[in-house]
């Protein structure tokens, strides 16, 4: 949880975080462990079927989006969801299929070594990002 922290300590507002992985690769507990950064006390759970919960945190807003059951980027727009994308929170993105334009985008790609090792490989950081 400790990269999930220094990514959150480093986040201003309108970050867009991708994270890709296969089932069980931990994006999720990753999610946690940034919300918990940005001072969330709620439990954060995903979105599965709900495709976004958002979350008050103590310094920034945490949208958690599951898009595995969206479609296309239309529905997107349909759903209100890029309204959030430029709200001053940060919009941690499960599943994703889309390309969004922002300048504050980061994808963290999740590799599941074995029951109890992930790989995080991290693309998008800039400087500010580096950990």
């Amino acid at each position: 949880m400790l990269f999930a922290e220094s990514i959150a300590d480093k986040c201003k507002g309108n970050e867009i975080i991708i994270l890709n992985g296969d089932l069980g690769s931990g994006k999720t507990t990753f999610t946690k462990g940034f919300a918990k950064a940005l001072g969330i006390t709620t439990d954060v759970t995903s979105p599965t079927f709900t495709l976004m919960k958002s979350y008050k945190g103590e310094r920034l807003d945490l949208y958690h989006f599951d898009l595995y059951r969206v479609e296309n980027i239309d529905d997107i727009e349909e759903l209100g969801f890029d309204e959030y994308f430029n709200c001053g929170g940060v919009c941690v993105i499960e599943w994703n299929k889309f390309k969004f334009s922002s300048e504050k985008i980061i994808i963290i790609n999740f590799y599941y070594i074995n029951d109890t090792d992930r790989k995080l490989i991290a693309e998008g950081l800039d400087e500010s990002f580096s950990c």
